[in-house]
């Protein structure tokens, strides 16, 4: 009897466990194989331990080069992504207007859309368009598709803030800016941080849609499809390993403002009651 309750009450926290750790468990490997010094370049067992991957994490300067225009990339698409997107999430979240209702539908397509056929669309209208391929046609598409996903993050945000604080705060005479400035934006940042990241994950390790647009341009995922064939060195581990742990790093920084003291309003009163 005690083992049935105490396992009634932690199987769910087990559960949990396991679908952690096996989702994890990629992670893992590719963490342990940034140590590893591989017995050839189509092996991927792990040989032996060495830290020469973390010393020299460029294998090539082409490697280096990837990775850089791929941060670029993904940068630049992140801000421009979550800009547009917040926006979008405040307007659908906020507003009622006509046509609310098909706009929303409208930013779900780009996320149930194949990469295949969202890499082929853009590409017929960049050369219809006579637009060159290359940085900025890859910057465009993945806008395109990390939008969606800003805004649906963002949105779901804003749909489980409590509304009454912001009207708590006009009611003790704060202006529209101050309410934003100080209780809105601090409440709905930890999504669109969670956005940023997510978007910037998305156009990192973007290939699909990006092979079709990329023209001469070289991204981190292409690098590695085309080192595939002759083998992926090391460093690509060292890569990996190093973005997760800065996402880690950008997650727990971004919970660190929510575990302080609520954020209290600075407002004028007109006066007190005798």
């Amino acid at each position: 009897m005690r083992f049935s309750r105490w396992f009634a009450d932690r199987w769910v926290v087990g559960v949990a466990l396991l679908v952690l750790g096996y989702l994890f468990l990629p992670i893992a490997v590719v963490t342990a194989l940034s140590f590893n010094r591989p017995s050839s370049r189509l092996s991927y067992d792990f040989n032996e331990f060495t830290l020469d991957n973390w010393r020299n994490p460029c294998a090539t300067s082409d490697m280096c080069d990837a990775v850089l225009r791929s941060v670029q990339i993904g940068f630049v698409a992140t801000v421009a992504a979550t800009a547009l997107g917040t926006l979008m999430a405040f307007a659908l979240a906020r507003h009622r207007f006509r046509g609310r209702s098909g706009i929303n539908l409208l930013v779900l397509l780009p996320m149930a859309t194949p990469e295949l056929v969202l890499g082929t669309s853009l590409l017929a209208l960049f050369v219809a368009g006579g637009v060159p391929l290359g940085f900025w046609t890859v910057v465009v598409a993945h806008v395109m598709f990390c939008l969606s996903f800003v805004v649906v993050t963002v949105k779901a945000r804003l749909a489980g803030m409590d509304r009454r604080l912001e009207e708590a705060a006009m009611d003790l005479y704060a202006s529209e800016w101050q309410t934003f400035r100080r209780i809105t934006l601090p409440l709905v940042l930890p999504g669109i941080v969670a956005a940023a990241l997510l978007a910037f994950s998305l156009s990192f390790d973007d290939f699909i849609v990006t092979n079709f647009n990329s023209g001469t341009t070289v991204t981190f995922p292409m690098y590695v499809w085309g080192a595939a064939q002759r083998g992926i060195p090391p460093q690509v581990n060292v890569i990996g390993t190093a973005m997760f742990a800065m996402a880690l790093l950008l997650v727990l920084a971004s919970m660190v403002p929510g575990r302080r003291s609520p954020t209290t309003v600075n407002c004028p009163t007109r006066g007190r009651d005798p």
